[in-house]
């Protein structure tokens, strides 16, 4: 709990050890079977995060029964199903009340060899980092809140946000990283300071490298940021360096609270490059967007 880690790690034996994690929010889209995949791939991302494979899940679940159709829940609970499946994990159960304010998500408990482990504390001077999805998921949510959104984009943030990252699990763990985290409500920038922080090191990511949604980019510029990137880029603050050149849209974006976002894994230069091949060989969206510059007491992250 130190360094905000994605999920906790008990070990049983030398073997294996249990990753487990949840996670629920409210809709962040209208349809309630794509809210389901929404909320259940972003619940699996933690256990992926620590290196592990998702072996059980339980739905969590508060609805306003009386007020919408059972027909919602049953969509948003089959959304849910179809990803627990994707992730090869098993169903077993879970726990509903009733709620005014509708929510989902899971808990989810995984397995990982206790050697295996990856936190978001290991960081190694000269590694390479990568981002394995596109950031700017919480500026297109908020402008569907505002009605603001077109179809593209809210396809758009469908599609991130409903993809698993299994497949870049796996790959990430064939190329011996150093660290991983997901990227969710604190942003790029927020869950890239924990991992500086937590190894004790200078961490140097460039703008013009990380992968913005174009739409979501839109949209800042008209103003459509969370709150929650307020209140991160102020908690952060302290330890985060922005060059003057940077311009005030990205940094915004930065701090954008994202759902269900991708894995920034910290790895050796020569791994990164081979990793980074290898999953862009499988389709996967992912970029080099920083290193590992030097070591820092305190930790810091600095932006160009």
């Amino acid at each position: 709990m130190e360094t905000s880690d994605d999920a906790g790690v008990f070990r049983l034996d030398s073997e294996t050890a249990l990753v487990q994690t949840l996670d629920f929010f409210t809709p962040i889209v209208d349809s309630p079977y794509e809210f389901g995949r929404i909320a259940a791939a972003n619940s699996l991302s933690d256990v992926y995060a620590m290196g592990g494979r998702p072996v059980t899940a339980m739905n969590i679940v508060c609805f306003p029964v009386g007020e919408l159709s059972e027909d919602i829940l049953k969509e948003t609970l089959a959304g849910g199903l179809e990803k627990i499946y994707e992730a090869g994990a098993v169903l077993v159960g879970g726990h509903s009340v009733d709620d005014k304010e509708f929510k989902y998500g899971l808990s989810v408990t995984g397995i990982v060899h206790p050697d295996r482990i990856l936190t978001n504390r290991n960081a190694k001077t000269g590694d390479s980092l990568i981002l394995t999805k596109p950031i700017g998921t919480g500026i297109i949510a908020t402008a569907i809140k505002g009605k603001l959104a077109d179809e593209e984009a809210i396809k758009i943030l469908i599609d991130v946000t409903s993809a698993l990252n299994r497949n870049a699990a796996e790959i990430m763990l064939r190329f011996n990283p150093s660290a991983c985290t997901d990227v969710t409500g604190f942003g790029l920038a927020g869950h890239v300071l924990e991992m500086a922080k937590g190894s004790r090191k200078k961490i140097l990511i460039h703008t013009d490298m990380i992968p913005f949604i174009q739409k979501a980019k839109e949209y800042a510029l008209m103003g459509l940021i969370p709150a929650g990137s307020y209140n991160t880029k102020k908690y952060c603050s302290k330890n985060i360096r922005i060059d003057s050149s940077v311009k005030q849209v990205y940094i915004d974006m930065l701090f954008d609270p994202q759902t269900s976002g991708g894995l920034a894994i910290s790895l050796p230069e020569k791994n990164a490059k081979e990793c980074l091949k290898a999953m862009q060989d499988e389709g996967i969206f992912s970029s080099i967007i920083g290193e590992v510059s030097e070591d820092s007491e305190e930790g810091h992250l600095l932006v160009n």
